[in-house]
């Protein structure tokens, strides 16, 4: 890692970026310099509420605008955790001002949005890149040396994955992830996004060659045309015969899981999203077998637990603290890595095929 520090603007004052405050901090090549809002108040008592959880060791402004954060000259990149139907715009006045953008997800509203944005990095020689933590956790490497092996595995033939939360009541009628002018793809944007990638991650980027979704349970706003899924469910389906099915949902129970299943054993992993709290962070691989001897019928079971050693959040080495380093190396380079926007394009096409789908019977759609 470089000695040379990237310096950071977060445009809104989002709960997630309390988050990332921490995360930059513990970068080492990385400072906060500045938290705008529309309201400088509110960006003032962001910075006042982070500090006192974290203190920095160097002042950090409040700013009234997200405009004047854009025109300083003392910031090389903005964490934008804005709504969705917002951040296009200012993904892509922060891309012409010259600043690398660090996006939450989803990134748009459609895919055609997020390939404008891409445009506007590629041609201001920024650097793109959606806030998926998981990417940057060590635990991924490991999982595909195993996928990768040719003997735990095998060939995949099947991808299942599900991330849930049982919101409550003040959530369902008044967070802005239910507000259909907001955040219009509901649990499918918030949730699903991450479902997504996981798939695509599992299938070496390879897009599938059909796409389903059905809104299982939502809410219709008025003046909205469509409804914002409170619960979805998607299906994919690719050109060697895998298969995957996805499901997110803000009423059913914490659960953040996912399978790979092949023709010689499966992964599990139970806790993709967030890691559950620890020192380290696992999944777990079988290859059970089955033997008949007359009347005995038994499965055996044999599954290995596979670890490495990452701390699950609020430590040097967790994968939201590797999001914000690993981004900054990429600034300091001065060589934007395309791989990245890509794949945040990839989950878009795929989101919005399912979103496609939902809302026309349940149709067959190629992202």
């Amino acid at each position: 890692m470089s000695n040379q520090i990237c310096r950071w603007g977060i445009l809104s004052t989002a709960n997630i970026a309390k988050k990332n405050w921490h995360s930059i901090a513990l970068s080492g090549n990385g400072q906060v310099l500045a938290v705008a809002s529309r309201d400088r108040n509110k960006a003032q008592q962001f910075i006042e509420d982070c500090s006192a959880s974290v203190p920095v060791p160097h002042s950090v402004d409040a700013m009234g605008s997200y405009d004047e954060m854009l025109a300083r000259d003392d910031i090389d990149a903005v964490y934008i955790p804005l709504p969705t139907a917002m951040r296009k715009e200012w993904v892509i006045k922060a891309a012409n001002a010259g600043k690398h953008v660090l996006a939450e997800k989803p990134c748009g509203v459609t895919a055609d949005e997020v390939k404008e944005m891409i445009a506007a990095c590629e041609a201001n020689h920024v650097q793109f890149m959606d806030g998926v933590m998981f990417m940057h956790s060590a635990r991924l490497p490991e999982m595909r040396r195993i996928l990768d092996d040719g003997r735990s595995i095998g060939l995949i033939r099947r991808i299942s994955s599900q991330f849930t939360f049982a919101a409550d009541d003040k959530f369902l009628t008044s967070n802005i992830r239910v507000t259909s002018q907001l955040e219009p793809a509901g649990c499918l944007g918030d949730l699903g996004w991450y479902d997504i990638r996981f798939i695509l991650w599992a299938k070496n980027y390879e897009m599938p060659t059909e796409v389903r979704g059905r809104i299982l349970e939502g809410v219709t706003h008025p003046g909205s045309e469509h409804q914002t899924p409170l619960q979805f469910q998607g299906e994919m389906h690719f050109a060697d015969g895998t298969s995957a099915t996805f499901f997110s949902s803000f009423l059913a129970a914490n659960s953040q899981w996912a399978t790979i299943s092949g023709t010689d054993g499966y992964l599990n992993v139970n806790d993709f999203v967030l890691p559950y709290f620890g020192n380290e962070l696992a999944f777990e691989v079988s290859q059970h077998s089955f033997d008949v001897d007359v009347c005995r019928f038994n499965m055996a079971r044999k599954t290995r637990h596979i670890a490495v050693d990452e701390y699950s959040n609020n430590a040097a080495n967790a994968q939201e603290v590797n999001l914000f380093r690993n981004f900054a190396e990429l600034v300091n380079s001065g060589q934007p890595d395309a791989r990245w926007p890509k794949m945040a394009l990839q989950t878009q096409q795929i989101l919005d095929a399912a979103l496609t789908s939902a809302r026309n019977g349940v149709e067959a759609i190629k992202p």
